[in-house]
């Protein structure tokens, strides 16, 4: 899912994602690039001023470890000594992990819920119709709840979805609480 956002290719469902996601990409991207600027070789210092900027950008502990964990793993595999071949091994190590995508299985205890979360633009109302309508499709039954009650026209938007996938939609008033 998150491969295109790194690798810069378009990839139809998830670009307003990558182009949101754009800003903090380059904010990470750049702040790396200073560190190494002026540095004569790789270091234990250097690695752990990277985690700061991951950890500092909301890429998450454990994520940022797996990531650096990774990155001094090639730059040890490679033999890599200079600063500046970093930014492209950790292009590389973010592309393998965000790049980990498993299929959705629901095979397993029901109900199986699945809870959308993001900024607004990036397409939530429209992946979850998409996610009703397939899951419909192989036979589920699919309940949808709106919870964006805020938003002007969201549950409407969301009903027409859940219409089109035959689906049933829980909403509240517009502008209430949405527990």
């Amino acid at each position: 899912m998150l491969r295109g956002i790194f690798s810069g290719k378009k990839g139809g469902l998830f670009d307003r994602l990558r182009d949101g996601l754009s800003k903090t990409r380059q904010n990470i991207l750049g702040k790396v690039s200073s560190l190494i600027q002026g540095r004569a070789r790789i270091d234990e210092e250097l690695m752990e001023e990277i985690e700061e900027v991951l950890i500092q950008a909301d890429v998450g502990v454990e994520t940022t470890l797996k990531l650096m964990d990774r990155v001094r793993e090639t730059v040890k595999e490679r033999r890599i000594e200079e600063p500046s071949l970093l930014i492209g091994i950790l292009k590389e190590e973010m592309l393998r992990i965000f790049g980990e995508d498993e299929p959705l299985d629901v095979s397993g205890a029901k109900p199986y819920s699945i809870m959308i979360l993001g900024v607004n633009g990036v397409g939530k109302t429209t992946t979850i119709g998409k996610l009703a309508a397939r899951f419909k499709d192989q036979g589920l039954k699919v309940l949808v709840a709106a919870g964006d009650t805020f938003r002007a026209a969201a549950s409407d938007q969301l009903e027409i979805w859940c219409q089109r996938a035959g689906v049933e939609l829980i909403k509240g008033a517009e502008g209430g609480d949405p527990a």
